[in-house]
């Protein structure tokens, strides 16, 4: 089920979905002639952590996972001198190399994209109540920044 929140603002693509992400998508979201810098992160699921063979991961989005994720993502264009921001996060069930999250900011200039980029997805990572459960080839599992 997408939950997708849109604007035609700075923050212009917010959403969070089981289905697979589509960096396109993100990308054609930040565009804008006025930007001269755009950055892109990417997450993907890797086979290990910890120095731990990791099997697959599912996500978990608390029910106000998007209002904080909008609540992020308008802090950041307060903070900084952004033409557009987009960011996507999966839920459900990933596979070792899936796309997690997406997160892009355009800016007038490439520093500006770069650190609205970071702080972006860093504030996403500690604020936004979604619960990565991670489960090793070992048996073992570990959820990963829920309460």
């Amino acid at each position: 089920m997408t939950t997708t929140s849109t604007g035609t603002g700075v923050v212009r693509l917010l959403d969070l979905r089981e289905a697979p992400l589509d960096v396109a998508e993100v990308l054609a979201a930040v565009a804008d002639p006025t930007a001269g810098g755009l950055n892109l992160f990417v997450g993907n699921v890797r086979d290990e952590d910890h120095h731990r063979a990791v099997t697959h991961l599912d996500y978990t989005a608390h029910p106000t996972a998007l209002d904080r994720l909008r609540e992020v993502a308008e802090q950041v264009a307060a903070e900084f001198d952004m033409v557009a921001l987009a960011a996507v996060h999966r839920t459900g069930h990933l596979e070792i190399g899936d796309t997690a999250v997406l997160v892009a900011a355009s800016a007038k200039h490439r520093g500006q994209a770069y650190d609205a980029s970071r702080a972006f997805i860093d504030r996403l990572k500690a604020g936004v109540p979604v619960w990565k459960h991670q489960v090793f080839a070992d048996g073992q599992e570990e959820w990963v920044n829920s309460p």
